[in-house]
């Protein structure tokens, strides 16, 4: 009962210095959360239990080398994880393109193919939520400019007229989000593929 009060930051730091039984902890207490959340991606209990096994050998592998430093962001941590491990195995099952052989080949069998759709949208859906975590970070005057033109489609002009800044003041807040984003991109080596 006294475990549950426990934050996941306590219980992660208590992990790294050999304590357990707070993994086993954390792991009860996120768990159906993580599961459903993979599960939701591959439709398939195996594959997901697999997957579920593999975030968490990740998780360990990390805490025991002391590279952990989420700041108390665990789960959207152990998330970010399973999320990448659903990617690794959409690309490792679906790398070769299936189709039916009925004695004519036809790409458009092999472009039809919907389990390659799935991966790209995952891949897709991941990368816009990476770019919109990054977009989070930045301070608010760059933030706001760098939505007007990527989000909104406004012009330098129509930035300036609604934000009340010069144009010239309008092209350095978005050059220089997108030297922080790089910035930020660099720091946490994420990869925005698509």
């Amino acid at each position: 009962m006294r475990k549950e009060l426990i934050s996941d930051a306590t219980l992660v730091s208590s992990y790294m210095k050999g304590d357990e039984s707070s993994l086993e902890v954390l792991i009860k207490r996120h768990k159906q959360r993580i599961y459903s959340f993979i599960y939701s991606k591959v439709y398939d209990r195996d594959v997901a239990e697999d997957v579920f096994q593999d975030t968490f050998i990740k998780v360990i592998r990390t805490l025991k080398l002391g590279k952990y430093n989420e700041e108390g962001k665990f789960l959207p941590w152990v998330m970010r994880i399973s999320h990448n491990l659903v990617i690794d195995h959409f690309r490792k099952s679906n790398r070769m393109p299936k189709f039916q052989n009925s004695g004519d080949f036809s790409i458009f069998s092999v472009l039809s193919d919907t389990s390659l759709n799935a991966e790209k949208a995952i891949i897709k859906e991941q990368v816009e939520e990476d770019v919109r975590r990054l977009i989070e970070e930045l301070p608010d005057d760059q933030k706001e400019v760098l939505v007007m033109r990527m989000y909104q489609d406004m012009s330098f002009k129509e930035i300036s007229e609604r934000t009340g800044v010069s144009i010239n003041t309008a092209l350095g807040r978005m050059r220089y989000a997108l030297i922080n984003m790089r910035k930020v991109i660099e720091k946490h080596n994420i990869i925005l593929t698509n």
